[in-house]
């Protein structure tokens, strides 16, 4: 498994549009720099849905934060999560996130 780095985008006030990562893998972990004004953007193109997981890495009176999990729905599924309190989900200044199934998945990182 490898830690592959994705650099958020700069969302303006004339727009953007956002580029997209895909190839993902099941077998990697993506980290993306947050400073608390970070969101996720998936979309799915393949029949098959994809769980995303984005782990907490807090704990409050002795208790773990659950980790944030999203479905990305087949076919045409388009969601968009976050921001990310840092102090909930960074650990090293990165959020991170894995999916369980990658085939015609795509994210965009796009601080806000």
């Amino acid at each position: 498994m490898a830690n592959v780095t994705l650099t958020p985008q700069n969302a303006v006030p004339s727009g953007i549009t956002p580029t997209r990562t895909g190839s993902l893998s099941t077998e990697n972990t993506y980290l993306v720099p947050n400073d608390g004004r970070v969101i996720l953007m998936f979309q799915k193109s393949e029949a098959v849905d994809a769980t995303v997981a984005i782990p907490s890495t807090a704990t409050l009176g002795g208790l773990t934060v659950a980790d944030q999990s999203v479905t990305v729905g087949a076919s045409s599924g388009d969601v968009v999560v976050g921001p990310f309190p840092p102090a909930i989900y960074n650990s090293s200044g990165n959020l991170s996130f894995t999916s369980d199934n990658v085939a015609g998945l795509t994210v965009a990182a796009v601080r806000i």
